[in-house]
């Protein structure tokens, strides 16, 4: 029994130290952890139980029969972050360059399929060169299985991948299918074809961080929801944002204890909103000083900035919030605002997270660029996503609501459950000046009947009351008291219930 033992700690060991000292001092130079460094930073002290480490590939083609490492380049298994369940892979990029093989992702799928049984998130840590060539299409076929099992895990469990090295060619695609992916700045990028490749193709000279990395797809593409300055940071931030999703479909967010009163009231925000309409003002400091403790994490916060979308909780519950931006582009949406928003608004409908809107929106941002690039069938789905929530849906109109913009930022018309109003609301088609213009074009000339006709719009329709005669608007409240009407609204429905028509699936205008 004792040989036995110490072959078995000689093995385990050995699978611990993947591909040598000397690949690890060198991941190390590049300034990234290795995979176990990583998971033992993601998950609980001592919580890790690792599944597989004794797999090894089965390729005997180009010399691999005699080129064997214990755990395949991919460590996998589960743990808890916080105390609560959670599996994960982490790729090592010191064993054949964390590159896909077979065996690899049997490792991959077989944590996912047991995430999915047990109602637990899957986190995977990817830094890889990809499809391990030696293998070819079995390299090829075992990706198409990674794929698959994201695709049957989405809206069963959550699932996110943060990007810690290389991700290339069709690698991409499994953290494409997740429900967020995180970047580390310089040292991970994502693209589907590289640099060499696309200068030989379109003979244009990119950098592998030009074309892929961090701050390409937190800016310009949208691929990833946030970036982090090192490979420590970006786990913290794993952690924080675990902490604000249930574990599956079939559980409600966790609720944690907090110290912010849920009947606060905060006084400032009686004058937040300028006098006069066109003034910007930051709805994130609206956000921060109702939610709890300031506490708000923010997803894709570098893309698409008129409006935000992010995680907060309301007396220790977990919300998701969505709110227009006044500060950038008055707060109109427009393509890329209602993509981001909508699949933030469908990932908190997954995932039983209940939605709040903070809406101030002049309406669609006008304009050839947009109506050629499909304004209309990406604006509807903001409007198909909010139609579709079945979670809890509280809005609160601070300031401007126009047009159809009014309608699709969560209104008592597309099943939101609680509407409110500031005193500042104005719910109209559209701005009092332009509304005038078109209703008296024939007194252009006169200035003075302009100008007295847009007061009298403006008073009739430049305030919330009109909609709240019709029952649109729930209550016009104190914007100090915001912050108690929402919890209030959120204990009331806790135990909402609303299904929508038995159907295979929907078929949102992608």
């Amino acid at each position: 029994m004792k040989d036995i033992i110490k072959l078995l700690e000689e093995k385990r060991k050995k699978a611990q130290q993947g591909g040598g000292q000397k690949r690890i001092d060198a991941q190390h130079g590049k300034g990234k952890l290795t995979a176990r460094e990583r998971i033992d930073l993601l998950l609980d002290k001592d919580s890790f139980e690792e599944w597989d480490m004794f797999v090894e590939h089965r390729s005997t083609d180009f010399g691999m029969s005699k080129n064997k490492v214990p755990g395949d380049g991919v460590v996998t298994g589960h743990g808890t972050i916080n105390g609560r369940q959670v599996f994960v892979f982490s790729q090592d990029f010191t064993v054949f360059g964390g590159s896909l093989s077979e065996a690899h992702a049997n490792k991959i799928v077989k944590i996912m399929k047991k995430a999915m049984q047990v109602g637990a998130p899957v986190i995977g840590l990817n830094d890889s060169g990809g499809a391990r060539i030696q293998e070819g299409v079995d390299s090829l076929a075992a990706y198409a299985k990674v794929f698959e099992q994201n695709v049957l895990a989405s809206g069963v469990i959550p699932q996110i991948s943060v990007i810690m090295g290389p991700c290339a060619g069709g690698a991409v695609y499994s953290p494409a299918m997740t429900d967020f992916i995180f970047m580390v700045n310089k040292t991970s990028y994502m693209f589907v074809t590289g640099p060499d490749v696309v200068k030989t193709v379109t003979h244009e000279s990119v950098t592998h961080e030009e074309l892929g990395g961090a701050s390409t797809h937190t800016t310009k593409s949208s691929v990833a929801d946030g970036s982090f300055k090192n490979d420590i940071v970006a786990l913290k931030e794993i952690r924080r944002l675990f902490d604000f999703i249930p574990l599956s479909f079939r559980e409600k967010p966790p609720i944690s204890k907090t110290s912010d009163r849920p009947n606060r009231s905060e006084k400032s925000l009686n004058t937040i909103v300028p006098k006069n309409p066109n003034k910007p003002y930051d709805m994130k400091e609206v956000i921060n000083k109702i939610v709890d403790n300031e506490d708000f994490f923010e997803i894709q916060e570098n893309y698409a900035k008129n409006i935000i979308t992010g995680f907060a909780r309301m007396d220790g519950y977990p919300v998701g919030i969505v709110a227009n931006q006044p500060l950038v582009l008055a707060g109109c949406l427009d393509i890329d605002s209602s993509r981001k928003a909508a699949r933030f608004v469908r990932f908190c409908d997954c995932f039983n997270i209940p939605i709040i809107t903070f809406v101030d929106v002049p309406g669609f941002l006008p304009g050839t660029k947009q109506e050629y690039g499909g304004i209309i069938k990406h604006g509807s789905k903001l409007l198909f996503a909010y139609t579709e929530a079945t979670v809890p849906k509280i809005t609160i109109i601070t300031r401007k609501a126009y047009g159809g913009a009014y309608d699709v930022m969560s209104s008592k018309h597309l099943r939101g459950d609680v509407n409110y109003a500031w005193p500042t609301a104005e719910i109209a088609v559209m701005g009092p000046k332009g509304a005038v213009e078109i209703i008296f074009r024939d007194d252009l000339k006169d200035k003075k009947k302009i100008s007295e006709r847009t007061d009298e719009y403006r008073e009739k329709f430049a305030n919330p009351f009109i909609a709240g005669s019709r029952g649109f608007i729930d209550d016009v409240i104190r914007p100090a008291g915001t912050r108690a009407r929402i919890c209030k609204a959120l204990k009331m429905l806790k135990n909402k219930f609303l299904k929508n028509p038995p159907k295979k699936h929907n078929n949102i205008p992608l």
